[in-house]
């Protein structure tokens, strides 16, 4: 069996910016602990994404709503016949430690970082092509040669105010993604079109094709409907429209 490969498409900005900082986070956790400093350069690339995502978006009382909003849902759950309340009670647990944490921050969230003097150096000179390099910023040259235990030290204190946000975020998007069963469609001439409920509006969209048919999907859409038309993953040049039939598993994710 080929093996699936999934693209999300969120339908609504709350989901596309935590879909985004999801992506960083992950993306920094592959760099913060490695001993190599060309490691710990690429983590400062991606924290300075993260601080100017954080920047665009009031995170904290966005992800404070999410996290009332999935409660809510929750405990309409709880008088249903067949539900696992033990289950349940673990959930709600999350839920409630992740809230507690997000109040408990002073401020926005990132901001400790935000306002650092060395990492406002750094976010200075990165819009030039090779801006960050030694002669530019001698002093991140310095920092980028200290022991790998420091640089470690360095992340973690810049991170306490995020982590709590990367914890919400994950729990938020793992409620989403798990909240509705996928089905197994077929997109007629490689493109599939479908109404929404407006009553019940998703979060996002999970769309799985085979890895071995060297297609992907584009996907298109807001509360009401979707389209999504498949592509040619073409080795040189654009790429160019499937016009042949496509098996492919879709989650319309409504939490």
């Amino acid at each position: 069996m080929s093996t699936l490969i999934n693209f999300e498409h969120p339908l609504n900005e709350r989901i596309r910016t935590f879909l985004r900082l999801e992506h960083l986070f992950r993306q920094l956790d592959q760099f913060i602990y490695q001993a190599d400093p060309r490691a710990s350069r690429c983590a400062i690339g991606i924290l300075l994404d993260i601080i100017a995502v954080t920047a665009r978006a009031d995170v904290k009382n966005e992800l404070l709503k999410e996290l009332d909003r999935h409660t809510s849902n929750l405990n309409r759950l709880a008088s249903q016949r067949g539900v696992d309340q033990g289950a349940l009670a673990e959930v709600m647990d999350d839920l409630r430690r992740a809230s507690d944490a997000i109040h408990q921050l002073n401020g926005p969230i990132g901001h400790s970082a935000r306002e650092d003097e060395f990492l406002k150096a750094i976010a200075q000179r990165s819009s030039i092509p090779g801006g960050t390099c030694s002669f530019d910023l001698p002093h991140f040259h310095y920092w980028l040669i200290l022991e790998p235990e420091l640089r470690e030290a360095r992340f973690v204190e810049w991170l306490k105010d995020l982590k709590p946000a990367i914890d919400a975020i994950q729990l938020a998007l793992s409620l989403v993604r798990s909240s509705s069963p996928s089905r197994q469609l077929t997109a007629e001439g490689g493109f599939y079109q479908e109404a929404l409920d407006a009553l019940s509006p998703a979060q996002m969209l999970r769309v799985a094709v085979a890895a071995d048919q060297n297609i992907f999907p584009e996907i298109s859409g807001h509360k009401n409907r979707f389209s999504i038309r498949f592509m040619n993953a073409e080795a040189r040049g654009r790429a160019t429209q499937h016009f042949a039939d496509v098996a492919f598993k879709l989650t319309c994710c409504v939490f």
